[in-house]
């Protein structure tokens, strides 16, 4: 009988070796996990940030070697990848639109997937953004902070596919709770009702703002950027841009200004005096004008007039522990309880913030929400400029 001997192939300077002998090192060097495992498909793009991140790196050169280097990982070792990245090149949308088939065919294999590219164009965009099974476009600058990207991913996938609570039986004898079923009828249409009115009475002076960013600085006068709200949906968020245009490139560099610790695992950035805000963005911040835009998240049901804010992927990535978890657990909102209880001020620790929106997540009602509001016009002046 012909017996067929398969072969992984790992990311080393050597040779791809024999699969027995490969078998041996990765079950010395793989934990219980499967997270660190990652299929790189494509040629692959050897970096030293990856293996110090505690990533075992196996590459396939298409697609058909990549789903017999999973089966292989299944079978032989009881692993799957833990993250596969997919290189873009001319040609290949026939491999997405095998990958699209298989992991179709495969609902059990929830691992983020991205697509590599040297250099991420709006074409390459577009082309990720018709399979939906695309986390991410990354390049070389993305594999420093990979780690955080598929925890974030990873945890984001585990969520969606929890299963939805069972409806109430009719021969139990089993209602659901009229409370909550008015406060959810209620939140969202007040809601709709004022994000609409109010975009329309405040066309006028969305045109005066942004032709006054556009006036005073080079860019787009809106700002939109991929947050993370209820159960880490993530949806692109809109605010008028009150920084110079190549803000999150200088993030980095001041990362020593942040008034928030990170001792606790957690992260949150913020910098009072901003030396990235504009004059004009100042005032936008200030009198909270920046945040106008977001009438049309709450409008389409990415966010509520009240609720937790939407964090960045960076900050959110660090709250996926189960306690801190909870505060993903409301809507997210313009404005909130953080926003009138300690907005501006420079005393509030992480623990503080992230207490502020379990708090909400907990009491979260429709009266409540009328409490936050009446509330929230004296916080719009903010104490510092933060």
């Amino acid at each position: 009988m012909n017996t067929f001997t398969p072969k992984l192939n790992v990311l080393t300077n050597a040779a791809p070796t024999q699969f027995e002998e490969v078998e041996q090192a990765v079950l010395s060097k793989l934990s219980v996990s499967d997270n660190n495992i990652l299929l790189f498909v494509g040629e692959h793009k050897q970096d030293a940030a990856l293996t110090s991140a505690g990533y075992k790196c196996f590459s396939a050169p298409d697609f058909n070697t990549a789903v017999g280097t999973i089966a292989q990982l299944e079978t032989v070792l009881h692993r799957r990848p833990g993250v596969i990245i997919q290189r873009l090149h001319a040609g290949n949308e026939q491999e997405l639109q095998a990958w699209q088939q298989y992991l179709r065919q495969s609902p059990s294999l929830a691992t983020p997937f991205f697509l590599y590219s040297d250099n991420i164009s709006a074409g390459v965009r577009e082309t990720a953004k018709k399979y939906p099974f695309i986390d991410e476009v990354i390049s070389a600058g993305c594999l420093s902070s990979l780690s955080s990207k598929v925890n974030f991913i990873r945890k984001y996938k585990e969520l969606s596919a929890t299963p939805a609570p069972p409806a109430p039986s009719r021969q139990t004898g089993e209602k659901a709770s009229p409370k909550r079923t008015v406060n959810m009828v209620l939140k969202r249409a007040f809601d709709i009702t004022v994000s609409g009115t109010a975009l329309v009475f405040l066309t006028p002076v969305f045109l005066v703002i942004a032709a006054i960013i556009k006036l005073e600085s080079r860019g787009p006068a809106f700002y939109a950027a991929r947050r993370a709200g209820k159960n880490y949906k993530v949806f692109k968020f809109y605010k008028f841009r009150t920084m110079v245009a190549d803000a999150d490139k200088q993030l980095q560099k001041l990362q020593h200004l942040n008034q928030y610790n990170a001792e606790s695992g957690a992260v949150f950035y913020k910098v009072s005096n901003d030396p990235r805000v504009t004059r004009f963005g100042s005032f936008l911040r200030n009198t909270s004008l920046d945040e106008l835009p977001q009438l049309f998240n709450v409008l389409i049901g990415d966010m509520s007039l009240v609720g937790n804010r939407p964090l960045p992927l960076y900050e959110a990535v660090t709250l996926t522990t189960d306690d801190w978890a909870q505060r993903f657990l409301a809507p997210a909102g313009i404005t909130g309880l953080w926003q009138i209880s300690k907005r501006g001020k420079k005393d509030m620790s992480v623990q503080e913030r992230i207490e502020l929106d379990i708090n909400y997540s907990n009491k979260c009602s429709f009266t409540y929400d009328m409490w936050i509001m009446v509330n929230t016009p004296k916080a719009l002046i903010q104490k510092d400029n933060v």
